[in-house]
């Protein structure tokens, strides 16, 4: 009798009335009105779909169903949707009113009713729908004993149209699998466009049947067939996912010219040679594949018929594999070098009144325009292709801010008010391996912006970017999630909703909830762990690991020359991550202690030094069998040195002796070991500043 109330009480506690604060959605809602009461959920749940939908929406309920019952186990008896209406008398009823296009501005909306016999999702398109049901699955609570949905109204549409991921395959190709599995991600967060950055100094990864030269001499044998295109963009569509293809031009062009020397800018002293001379030259022109990062000097002769003759043929072979209207033509980082030393381009400039090489691209970029139209897309490109005659049809993306000396905004505020659609890119770079706080507060439209309205609605929103240098297919997961899913919730929900507790309690569930899909940030990294400890007990390796992260803005790679595409990136700074979990624990303890220091928040903080001073002890141990980690073993003991010294301070063993105390403190925040810092150093150095 006694058990029996016990086991009533669990399930009355477990169901008890869930409020706002304790559901981990991400994005956020835009309304959200919880009820008393659950929708408990049991073997025979099934899904039917009414109206008009895209056929995109069976896949889509097929593989809600396949997850839901992989975390209830509960053997769902329904197995694939294959049509409308096929299950009438279903718990879960969704209705699309028409069938969704893979575009911007499409109705996004959904309204979800969670009532305790019955679910209903509402949705213009099933774009929408799919929304829905990612928001349904985040819903999901549980008891000792079983699986349910909390009772509630949810009404949601997204702030932006564009909440994009742009990831880089040309400095280290990511293969089919990494990408549709990024793609799962992308759509459990609701972003909606996969910017594919395909060619670089580094590679060229896209077949070309008309131009074989471009993947037999500029990809390493590493690039997607055209059915692998199509298999990824269809992919995408069914995940409501619009593909953008990026194709980087004039600039960036090493592997172009590695196979097409002949249409580079470089000057070549064979104006009397003949046909086999020329030929010849041209093979020690010196354009080769780049096997470093940075701005390289390679760039398309803008002045040579050839060079648009075979950007047309690009773009007649790449245009049809990608049905989206969007095509980004890069157009970064050009500096015009090769330009200067033309004294043709220079005759050029000077008779069309280019003043810079800005103006002469400008000209370049203006002859893609009706090439790409033919095949009804828009031309796309980065920031540095807006000048004053440039089309005011091209999209403009802002990538440049603080790091380049222009203040936070300004960029994508200046093309909003010269009339450019644009999108958002600074302040999304994740490859900076920036704190998630810094990429979760940075807003499309700033707070102190002095946009009218109407050029407020040219930002269509922002876009992680994810540059390939330092990832591989084993760490690209880690470097995108789950701070990307921050990125996306600033893009989706309201500008208010903005609270960094918040969201880190949210993300802890979505980043393990991603794994179901495939990420691999978790997991990967006590794979690269094990290859630092040489297969002995990674424990100390990762515990320090959580106190580490990787240097920070391109410090790692300085100059670009440290680490070639070739280079091995399975260390400790590969296993690292921004937002060191333990680094958060320990400054909400140090928080704790300097507000009241009372020997419960003391025995809080000295339990952390002394962990890391047996934490040094067994890195020693483990690397006699384990050179790669020798690399840590500077900072670990920097770190074991001022916890003992704080150790001794705090237990009142010896008076604090503020000289070595900050001495010990500036070891801790050396950068000079296996690329990275310790993430403690803020919060030692408050401790010691007390």
């Amino acid at each position: 009798m006694k058990y029996s109330l016990i086991l009533l009480l669990v399930a009355f506690v477990s169901n008890a009335q869930i409020k706002k604060e304790q559901l981990d959605l991400m994005p956020w809602p835009k309304n959200i009105n919880l009820t008393d009461g659950t929708f408990t959920i049991n073997k025979n749940f099934k899904v039917n779909i009414t109206g008009n939908p895209n056929p995109r929406i069976f896949v889509g309920v097929t593989r809600f169903l396949r997850r839901l019952d992989g975390r209830t186990g509960l053997f769902f008896q329904q197995d694939f949707i294959t049509k409308i209406n096929q299950e009438p008398s279903a718990e879960l009823q969704i209705n699309c009113v028409q069938s969704g296009k893979i575009e911007l501005y499409e109705d996004e909306s959904y309204q979800l009713e969670i009532q305790s016999d019955k679910i209903i999702i509402n949705a213009t398109s099933d774009l929408g729908a799919l929304h829905g049901l990612e928001t349904l699955l985040q819903l999901l609570q549980n008891n000792s004993t079983s699986y349910y949905f909390p009772t509630v109204k949810i009404t949601d549409l997204p702030r932006f149209t564009w909440r994009g991921l742009m990831i880089d395959v040309a400095r280290h190709f990511q293969p089919v699998d990494v990408i549709k599995r990024n793609l799962d991600a992308m759509a459990a967060v609701k972003m909606n466009v996969f910017h594919w950055h395909l060619t670089d100094d580094q590679g060229w990864r896209i077949q070309l049947k008309k131009h074989p030269k471009l993947t037999e001499l500029a990809s390493d044998g590493l690039f997607y067939t055209q059915e692998e295109i199509k298999s990824i963009v269809k992919y995408a569509d069914e995940r409501g996912i619009l593909v953008v293809p990026e194709i980087d031009v004039p600039g960036h062009a090493s592997a172009i010219l590695t196979a097409y020397p002949e249409m580079g800018s470089k000057v070549l002293p064979f104006s009397n040679a003949n046909a086999e001379k020329k030929q010849e030259l041209l093979s020690l022109s010196n354009y080769t594949i780049e096997r470093n990062a940075g701005i390289f000097n390679p760039t398309l002769d803008p002045l040579n018929p050839k060079t648009y003759q075979f950007l047309s043929e690009v773009f007649d072979e790449v245009c049809p594999l990608f049905p989206g209207a969007y095509f980004h033509i890069g157009g970064d980082e050009n500096e015009g070098k090769d330009w200067d030393s033309n004294p043709k381009i220079q005759e050029f400039k000077k008779k069309n009144k280019l003043v810079t090489n800005h103006d002469l691209q400008t000209y370049f970029t203006m002859q893609l325009v009706p090439m790409l139209k033919k095949h009804k897309k828009q031309l796309m490109g980065w920031e540095e292709i807006m000048t004053k005659n440039m089309s005011k049809n091209a999209i403009i993306h802002s990538w440049k801010g603080p790091n380049e000396g222009i203040p936070v905004g300004e960029s994508v505020a200046k093309a909003a008010k010269n009339g450019y659609k644009t999108v958002l890119s600074n302040g999304y770079y994740i490859d900076l391996m920036q704190s998630i706080n810094d990429h979760y507060l940075n807003d499309p439209i700033s707070q102190n912006s002095n946009l009218t309205p109407e050029e407020k609605a040219k930002i269509l929103g922002g876009e992680a970017t994810m540059w390939t240098e330092l990832a591989t297919p084993l760490t690209l997961d880690s470097r995108i999630w789950p701070r990307t899913a921050a990125i996306a919730e600033r893009l989706w929900s309201s500008a208010d909703v903005n609270d960094l507790q918040s969201m880190h309690k949210r993300i802890k569930t979505v980043s393990f909830r991603l794994e179901e899909l495939g990420i691999t940030h978790l997991r990967n990294k006590e794979v690269i762990l094990r290859n630092i400890s040489n297969n002995q007990d990674i424990t100390a390796v990762q515990d320090f690991s959580n106190l580490c992260e990787p240097l920070k803005i391109y410090s790692r790679n300085a100059g670009g020359t440290e680490y070639q595409t070739y280079s091995p990136l399975t260390l400790f700074s590969d296993a690292c991550t921004p937002d060191a979990s333990t680094s958060l624990d320990f400054d909400a303890a140090v928080s704790l202690y300097l507000a009241d220091k009372n020997k419960n928040n003391a025995v809080l903080v000295s339990s952390f030094l002394k962990k890391w001073i047996q934490i040094n002890k067994d890195l020693v141990q483990i690397s006699y069998n384990a050179p790669l980690v020798q690399p840590i073993l500077p900072l670990s003991k920097s770190l074991s040195d001022v916890s003992e010294q704080l150790l001794l301070v705090m237990e009142k063993k010896q008076v604090a002796n503020s000289d070595l105390l900050n001495q010990l403190l500036k070891q801790c925040n050396s950068k000079e070991h296996a690329d990275v810092e310790l993430a403690v150093y803020a919060s030692l150095k408050k401790l010691i500043g007390s």
